[in-house]
């Protein structure tokens, strides 16, 4: 068996194994430190030490643990029922209002923790027995809250684009500037979607009585004033700060995990509790991220060692493909690897191999992680993993069934290939901001 079949092994036995449920970063550790010292003997130990040696001074990687902190805290600072209310008043003439307040919510929300599994549960006590009681359609509300929930691994400031900034060598900067337009144009057809269903067929999501649209201005504004207000200020001051160049990520997200700290003070929720569970949560996910940095930086050196890349090259550059049926390939490929596997797995394992064949087709790393980032929604969204759906089934009540929370799904799931077909047509979405800010 040659050096490259011993390569692309190594790889098929981490996927075999991943789906069995094996930790990934260890086993990604163990797979990479096996098949390396039947490559390179002991020398792989030494180069073990400097991945993680590497991982620890990679200043692109400080920001994750300070925007999982600030999105631990806003999350605990009980934020989020404050703001649902205070959307669900000022939407209440437009049709299916609920689901319009859901969505933005998601988005807003999504964006200031980046965590799916928080922003679905938490939009699923919230938000779903609201639309039900309304009378809106179970699967309808159910795709809403899963769709929305995953808007935060698109929009920044998103955890996942730093990642994948870390392992392309793209600037981070860049790439929020370039996710952001695309995130909004996701968002905003998710919006379109729901409004246009309700009116085509009002029974899906009934209009409010006239009871809840009789509200006074005062109090609507008062709402958004109080709730809208203060967390849009912060994650834009965050976003802000990086995008204009006033700091860099990692400083930005110390603003924001201070910025989070007071708007809990004056919530009045800041706790020693709450302070204490997000330090913990927050610690806990990072060390997470840093060993999957470890384990994949061991792993796809050792896969370059065996000479898998030049298998993998050799073996698309033989389909004498174009540049756009290389992206349709590689994206087509990336939502497939979502059926089984998370986003994580996908950005630390799968992507690399795609990076260095991105020169030989001349595309641009920079809008590839967009197309990418916009992808890996469908990772969530997508049977037989679809995390979101069993995070939101895990709270809602018994009469949606699992079946009815994937049927809703299928929509948004579509319209993120719309908007994945919209951007390959017009690529300037992704990359009009960062010309016009960086150039």
């Amino acid at each position: 068996m040659t050096e490259p079949q011993v390569g692309i092994m190594m790889l098929g036995m981490l996927v075999a194994l991943i789906m069995l449920g094996f930790p990934i970063a260890f086993t990604l550790i163990a797979m990479g430190v096996a098949f390396g010292y039947f490559a390179i003997g002991d020398i792989i130990f030494s180069l073990l030490v400097q991945r993680a040696y590497g991982v620890m001074a990679n200043d692109v990687l400080i920001a994750v643990p300070l925007f999982l902190f600030m999105g631990y805290l806003v999350e605990r600072a009980n934020i989020l029922d404050r703001l649902f209310s205070s959307l669900q008043l000022a939407a209440r003439g437009m049709p299916a209002s609920l689901a319009v307040a859901s969505l933005i919510t998601c988005a807003l929300f999504a964006t200031a923790t980046g965590i799916v599994g928080a922003v679905v549960t938490l939009m699923g006590l919230l938000a779903l027995p609201a639309m039900l009681n309304a009378g809106y359609d179970k699967r309808m509300s159910s795709g809403v809250i899963c769709a929305g929930g995953c808007l935060g691994i698109l929009i920044p400031p998103s955890i996942m684009l730093i990642l994948y900034g870390a392992m392309a060598g793209v600037s981070v900067v860049r790439l929020y500037a370039a996710a952001l337009l695309p995130g909004l144009l996701l968002a905003g057809l998710y919006i379109a979607y729901v409004m246009g269903r309700a009116l085509i067929n009002p029974k899906v999501a009934p209009k409010l009585s006239q009871k809840e649209l009789d509200v006074p201005l005062g109090q609507v504004y008062w709402g958004l004033l109080t709730s809208f207000v203060p967390l849009f200020v912060l994650i834009m001051s965050v976003l802000g700060a990086i995008l204009f160049g006033l700091a860099t990520p990692h400083e930005a997200a110390g603003i924001g995990a201070l910025g989070a700290i007071l708007l809990a003070a004056a919530y009045r929720q800041l706790t020693f509790a709450r302070l204490r569970e997000a330090v913990f949560l927050t610690a806990r996910t990072s060390a997470m991220v840093c060993w999957l940095f470890v384990g994949s930086w061991i792993f796809s050196s050792v896969f370059s060692l065996l000479d898998g890349h030049s298998l993998i090259e050799h073996w698309i550059s033989g389909m004498s493909l174009t540049p756009l049926q290389f992206l349709i390939l590689a994206q087509v490929m990336i939502f497939i690897l979502g059926w089984p596997l998370e986003w994580t797995e996908i950005i630390i394992i799968f992507v690399p191999i795609f990076l260095p064949l991105l020169a030989m087709f001349g595309i641009d790393p920079l809008f590839f992680g967009v197309l990418v980032a916009l992808n890996i929604q469908t990772s969530f969204l997508t049977p037989p993993m679809a995390m979101s759906a069993f995070y939101l089934k895990g709270i809602a009540p018994k009469s949606v069934q699992l079946n009815d929370i994937f049927l809703g799904i299928a929509p948004f799931l579509l319209l993120v290939i719309v908007a994945m077909v919209i951007l390959y047509n017009f690529p300037g979405i992704a990359m009009w901001l960062p010309g016009v800010l960086y150039n």
